[in-house]
């Protein structure tokens, strides 16, 4: 579902009072309705919902308004009637991946009253009598169809909304390329409905058709011996990553990762990113961290991009450009990673700048004069200097030796 933003919506000077009634609707329609949401929607003036949802409840005796196209402009429509009895219909709890988020941060609680039903996937595990606390969810609506990759473990069981009615086979297709198919998925649609059906098959073997496009997944993995599984680790291996060279390598991006300490729901600036390893790790670590990786090659930008769909589509953005320049308008980030650019003029000036009090930046350097840039950085702010050894076993003839990888200098600091 496209999101709205509550920031375009001005509220009027009525007097607090629940005026708005949020009322989850199934797929059972007026059917599934309680006395209370019967009440709310037979009293309101306007009753918003979409198309499905109003062709649901059928006449109802105020107006009844199909969601604005575009969608974001659903929320400025619904303030806009402030003082009249609103009812908005959405999908069983609102509160799931629901239109419920976007209004609670433009509406008082006290102005609007809400009424929910079982989610879908509430639905799903009473019918696959799954625990729901021991289940991944996942929305894949209006979302990219590869955030299912991090919940694809060995003996998972998965619950995945669907955009439509070729998502399942989408994901039958990716889970089969990845070495999962073996595992099966149920294909539940229209739950809740009259016309509910659940149907069955294996990753590998999907051949079901006529699939309506209010679905939902409910999948049991079972991983190959060869099946690419995601570890849940720091520091991935470097093979994860499409790159030309110009990669953090594992040992260190682990050493990287621990000294930037990623914390739930904060930004990271990435900055000369060169494959993203860095900050896509960054945002793999919570689902609520974010990144934005700055790359001033157009092909390493690209490579990024891919790099971010391959490994579940974390949410980081891209930026193409140099830097400094290219940090104009981006949101202060909690921490900065500069793995490229050091050397360049204004490039840790703009970054330190922009880094929010006590936000952490790591800089790593290989070069002679990077060395000496970290060091004269390190005079001027503190902070902790090391220098980072790695030695691999590599053959020599029919023997092996330890090979020295190139020594990396460390800089972290802690803004004040």
């Amino acid at each position: 579902m496209e999101q709205f933003s509550p920031e375009t919506a001005t509220l009027s000077s009525t007097p607090p009072g629940p005026w708005l009634s949020l009322v989850g609707l199934g797929e059972d329609g007026r059917a599934g309705l309680c006395a209370e949401a019967l009440a709310a929607l037979e009293s309101a003036e306007i009753v918003f919902g979409g198309e499905r949802h109003l062709k649901l409840i059928g006449d109802v005796p105020g107006e009844a308004r199909p969601w604005p196209q575009p969608f974001r402009n659903a929320l400025p429509a619904i303030l806009a009637e402030k003082g009249r009895n609103v009812c908005v219909l959405a999908t069983s709890d609102p509160f799931h991946y629901g239109i419920g988020a976007g209004l609670t941060k433009a509406v008082p609680a006290a102005e609007m009253r809400v009424i929910p039903q079982l989610s879908s996937f509430s639905m799903a595990c009473t019918r696959m009598r799954w625990p729901q606390e021991e289940c991944g969810l996942v929305s894949l609506h209006g979302r990219a169809l590869q955030r299912i990759i991090p919940f694809l473990q060995p003996g998972a069981r998965v619950l995945a909304l669907s955009w439509d009615d070729s998502t399942p086979l989408a994901v039958a297709q990716l889970m089969s390329a990845r070495g999962f198919g073996e595992s099966t998925i149920t294909v539940l649609e229209t739950i809740g409905g009259p016309n509910e059906r659940i149907r069955q098959t294996r990753a590998d073997a999907f051949a079901l058709d006529g699939i309506v496009p209010l679905n939902l997944l409910a999948i049991e993995v079972v991983a190959s011996r060869d099946a690419r599984i995601l570890p849940l680790v720091t520091g991935l291996s470097d093979d994860w990553f499409e790159h030309d060279g110009q990669l953090t390598k594992a040992d260190i991006r682990a050493i990287t990762l621990s000294a930037l300490a990623p914390r739930a729901g904060e930004l990271l600036w990435d900055v000369g990113a060169g494959s993203g390893s860095i900050g896509i790790e960054w945002s793999l670590r919570h689902r609520h961290n974010r990144a934005i990786a700055f790359e001033e090659r157009p092909e390493r930008a690209a490579r990024i991009a891919r790099n971010r769909l391959a490994l579940g589509a974390p949410p980081l953005e891209v930026v193409e450009g140099k830097a400094p320049e290219s940090f104009a308008g981006k949101a202060s980030p909690d921490a900065v990673f500069i793995g490229g650019g050091l050397t360049d003029p204004g490039v840790f000036e703009a970054a330190f700048a922009a880094l929010k009090p006590r936000g952490r930046l790591v800089a790593n350097a290989v070069t002679i004069e990077g060395e000496a840039r970290l060091a004269g950085l390190f005079a001027v702010h503190g902070g902790d200097l090391r220098r980072i050894g790695v030695s691999h076993l590599d053959p020599i003839g029919t023997m092996h030796g330890w090979r020295a990888a190139m020594a990396v200098t460390q800089w972290r600091v802690v803004k004040p």
